[in-house]
């Protein structure tokens, strides 16, 4: 009996861990049907986004959670942190990963996000002054070869992406790296949800002055309202509820590791839904790429 109650418990965990990788890739590829069909710009998506999903994610700490949602801006020595990761981290990996998607496409952005946990591995071996272990040299190696076939196609003379969309890319990895290392502390004297809510909604907030969310571009349909409420609900609020209840199922490792499902949903949403031409030497660049994350999730703490 206890042995079937452990399987049903993996298995919830593992269908929720699933799920929020596939609707995070899944908003990945509505976010570039509104961009480059439906004439959405990067900025005001960037803005709704964070302030719906933001303001979402603090009543859910509040009302499900009980948190006093406020008293993180009475510790003199959380908010100034909660500033930082909310403008360099959480803006940050919002609009460089969005202006990559605007500037290419949604799969390719997502595989090029996907490099930041070889970004964290060189800087913490670059920090420590430590010899990267040998696991850690081939994911690196991995990597590298994973980007040259992904923006080449294989072949070296010409790009199979635009330098923008490389460029964003890239930045997007470098913002997912700081917005991964920068706030652990105030996410174990916190907890994800409060700082991830109140991270979103003052980069909204703060993006608002340059973009406000009532200044509109774009194609007004059923179809646009639709995608947009996707990505706030589904492609946020849920995929990240989705992913934090599955680790009371499975371990870190294990969500760590079915996570890698995201830049695959990515991809074949992006193939199936969008006409996006992905040939071998990006498959074989995806393939790397996802290879070295599942390495790297396996690796010792």
């Amino acid at each position: 009996m206890e042995s079937g109650l452990a399987y049903q418990s993996r298995s919830k965990g593992m269908v929720m861990v699933l799920a929020s990788a596939l609707f995070w890739g899944a908003s990945g590829v509505v976010a570039q049907f509104l961009f480059q069909q439906q004439g959405i710009s990067v900025e005001w998506l960037v803005t709704v986004r964070l302030l719906f999903a933001g303001l979402l994610l603090l009543i859910f700490a509040a009302v499900k959670e009980k948190k006093p949602v406020f008293d993180i801006w009475r510790d003199r020595f959380s908010w100034p942190s909660l500033i930082l990761f909310s403008l360099f981290g959480m803006l940050g990996v919002q609009y460089t990963f969005f202006a990559a998607i605007n500037n290419g496409n949604a799969a390719t952005a997502t595989v090029l996000q996907y490099l930041a946990p070889v970004l964290i591995v060189l800087y913490l071996a670059i920090r420590s002054k430590a010899r990267p272990a040998s696991k850690e040299v081939i994911a690196v190696v991995l990597s590298v070869l994973g980007t040259f076939f992904l923006v080449t196609g294989g072949n070296p003379n010409e790009l199979a992406i635009s330098r923008e969309a490389l460029f964003w890319g890239l930045s997007s990895a470098v913002a997912l790296a700081f917005y991964t290392l920068h706030p652990l502390q105030l996410l174990q004297r916190w907890g994800s949800v409060l700082v991830v809510g109140w991270g979103m909604t003052v980069a909204g907030i703060s993006f608002s002055f340059f973009h406000p969310p009532w200044i509109f571009e774009g194609t007004l349909s059923l179809s646009t309202i639709a995608a947009v409420a996707f990505v706030i609900i589904f492609g946020t609020l849920l995929a990240f509820y989705f992913y934090l209840e599955s680790l009371n199922y499975l371990r870190a490792s294990e969500t760590s590791l079915l996570a890698c499902a995201e830049p695959l949903s990515a991809v074949f949403l992006s193939v199936i839904l969008l006409g996006v031409q992905f040939g071998f030497g990006e498959w074989f660049g995806t393939a790397c790429i996802i290879t070295t994350v599942l390495m790297l999730s396996r690796a010792k703490k």
